[in-house]
Parts: structure tokens; C-alpha cells; sequence
């Protein structure tokens, strides 16, 4: 398996608990700087199949720590890769399998680690679109099936696989009760995400 290939699993009870190994780590050494870790993307929803990496967003007050966030978190293994085209969500990039190094010697499952300011549309996105996946299994159910089609359509296509999924995903928010604005935002992301290095699963 290369990092390039899309590769979607069944869901895995793992997930949660890495999250919270995780999220333990970023505590110990961020307590004084964050507010907050979501376990957001697609491992966070139970029953939904996923790429298996991780994606965290460690949630501050505003951006007068930022600087000492970046430092900590290089020293623990991560490199700063600013916006990417998404405000008020920045993103880090692990420098090894050993990221977080927390001194265990632990290879991490991959994971995408954000920092998001606790008022960004980022952030209300990726909680709210979380939130209401959980809450409406069904949908669950025929996002993992469509994820799973397009990954063995689109092995070694990222951009195609995700522009497979977008249509679906703004269809199931325009039903529910999600306006225009974080629709559109959310299509920026898609787009933003396409030219990044960092890519949503």
C-alpha cells in the first residue's frame, strides 16, 4: 500500500480509543493552550467506514498561544502547514510514525491533527456535519457503501474519489437543515483539500 492509494476499511472500535490515547498526549503537554480535542472525519462516526487515519481538532480560545502551540507540537513531531486554505483551522503534518513523540517509542496509527480557534466555521463544520451523522444511521449506512464504491473505483484518483463524495455530502446537508453558507464553506474545503497535502477521508 502506498500513502497515494485510497484505501476505505470497515469501521473499527480501535479508532475511538487511539483518539483518546491521543487526546490524552495533546492534553498532557497543550492543557495550558487548548480548550478542547474533537475526534471529527469519518472514524469518529460508529459504524461508518473510513480511511483509518485519525483526524483531531484541538480546539483554542484565539491565536495569542499560537506560536508556543507551534513549538510544542514540533517538538513533539509535527510540522506547521499553516491554513491550507481553510481559516481559522491549521493544520500539522507528522515528521514520522513516531509522532506524537511522547518518549513510548509508540508507532501512532496515521492521523491529521488540526488547531482550530473554538469560533471558526471549520471547526462548527466538521462537529456539526459529525454530529449528525451519528445520529442518523441510515445515512451512515449508504455513506460508507458510496466511500467503499468510489475508493475500488478511484484506488490511486484522491481528487476524483473526493469529488465523488462531495455531491453526496451537500445533497444530505441541503435536506437537513444546513444553509447555504456552511454548504458553500464546505465545498471550499472540498476544493481547498484537493490541493493540499493533507487530504479528508
Amino acid at each position: 500500500m502506498t500513502s497515494k492509494e485510497v484505501i476505505v476499511v470497515p469501521y473499527s472500535n480501535n479508532w475511538a480509543s487511539v483518539f483518546q490515547e491521543l487526546s490524552t498526549i495533546f492534553n498532557k503537554y497543550l492543557k495550558d493552550y487548548i480548550i478542547g480535542i474533537e475526534h471529527v472525519g469519518s472514524t469518529s462516526v460508529p459504524g461508518l467506514a473510513a480511511k483509518p487515519i485519525i483526524d483531531l481538532d484541538l480546539v483554542i480560545k484565539d491565536k495569542s498561544n499560537f506560536k508556543e502551540i507551534i513549538r510544542i507540537l514540533k517538538e513533539l513531531g509535527y510540522n506547521y502547514l499553516g491554513e491550507m486554505g481553510i481559516v481559522g483551522r491549521d493544520a500539522f503534518e507528522r515528521m514520522s510514525d513516531l509522532s506524537p513523540a511522547d518518549g513510548s517509542g509508540k508507532q501512532w496509527l496515521r492521523h491529521h491533527l488540526y488547531v482550530c480557534t473554538q469560533d471558526s466555521m471549520g471547526l462548527k463544520n466538521h462537529i456539526r456535519f459529525r454530529d449528525y451523522l451519528r445520529s442518523h444511521p441510515e445515512i451512515v449506512i449508504e455513506y460508507g457503501t458510496l466511500k467503499t464504491e468510489l475508493a475500488k473505483k478511484y484506488p490511486f484518483d484522491i481528487d476524483s474519489y473526493i469529488d465523488g463524495k462531495t455531491d453526496f455530502i451537500i445533497s444530505i446537508l441541503a435536506k437537513n437543515g444546513f444553509d447555504d453558507e456552511i454548504l458553500q464553506n464546505i465545498k471550499q474545503q472540498n476544493i481547498a483539500s484537493k490541493n493540499a497535502l493533507i487530504k479528508p477521508h
